[in-house]
């Protein structure tokens, strides 16, 4: 035995040789994956991991997130998957673990565990330094100085839903110094009301690209909301979701986008 490693659901992942072909069913793993210098090791990636898209573009695909092709998967005979709780289907990644494949399992939910998830992903890759200078930097861009602001950030509409205080891009928001309006909902992304959200006077609005393509023809849908703090200080801005929602080496960026954004700077 290598290595046995636990992955973010508490599971026991055990390597018997460093894997040397790995899966990435998740865009942010593949990216992280790279981000440490190990893309040599990938052979298989889903069809929405697009970063890098020098590597992508030359590595097979095996479907989607929530649709992979596990025959394909099977084919490529990883020695690894990486797969995460919210992207991928848990029927996926159980049918992969009863063929063999080992599978380890991502799901941080606060900057904390963001960090102590890409220490795991470092683990499996036996990538210390690498993982140790990312980890460095994101406690680093955490002691900036805040914004101050009240923020909505919608991810989907028809219906418009948003993300609580149980979620990365909260704690993200908060590390930034953003008050998300809808922290305190039930659900991890509650479906919301724009009334209530206005009676809230978000002072900022995000607008990401992703889960929901959100883009300039959107803004005239925010018509519930025109008079709130954010609109009538122009304060929407669409944004790349990558940099909300991607953990690894979009933390820092991301930490500094929305300062900036909070700040009116």
């Amino acid at each position: 035995m290598w290595r046995s490693l636990t992955d973010d659901l508490g599971r026991r992942v055990d390597l018997a040789t460093p894997p040397r072909r790995i899966v990435s069913l998740v865009p942010s793993l593949t990216e992280l994956v790279c981000a440490l210098e190990r893309s040599e090791r990938l052979v298989g990636v889903t069809e929405y991991c697009v970063e890098p898209p020098d590597v992508v573009a030359r590595l097979p695909t095996v479907g989607g997130t929530k649709n992979p092709d596990l025959t394909r998967i099977i084919e490529l005979r990883p020695e690894l998957v990486l797969a995460n709780a919210e992207e991928n289907r848990r029927e996926d990644f159980q049918s992969l673990i009863a063929s063999g494949v080992p599978v380890w399992v991502s799901f941080p939910c606060t900057i904390a565990a963001a960090k102590a998830s890409i220490e795991g992903v470092g683990q499996v890759l036996d990538a210390g330094p690498q993982t140790e200078a990312l980890v460095n930097a994101i406690t680093a861009a955490e002691r900036g100085r805040p914004g101050s602001a009240r923020v909505f950030c919608p991810i989907w509409r028809k219906p418009w839903m948003s993300f609580n205080r149980d979620t990365y891009a909260h704690d993200l928001l908060r590390a930034a110094g953003g008050e998300n309006v809808c922290a305190d909902q039930p659900d991890r992304y509650p479906v919301v009301d724009l009334e209530l959200v206005r009676h809230a006077d978000p002072q900022v609005i995000l607008l990401p690209s992703e889960p929901y393509p959100f883009a300039e023809r959107h803004l005239n849908l925010l018509g519930p909301l025109a008079e709130t703090s954010a609109v009538r200080d122009r304060r929407v801005h669409l944004i790349d979701g990558k940099a909300l929602f991607w953990y690894g080496p979009r933390t820092v960026p991301g930490l500094a986008l929305l300062r900036g954004l909070l700040t009116g700077a």
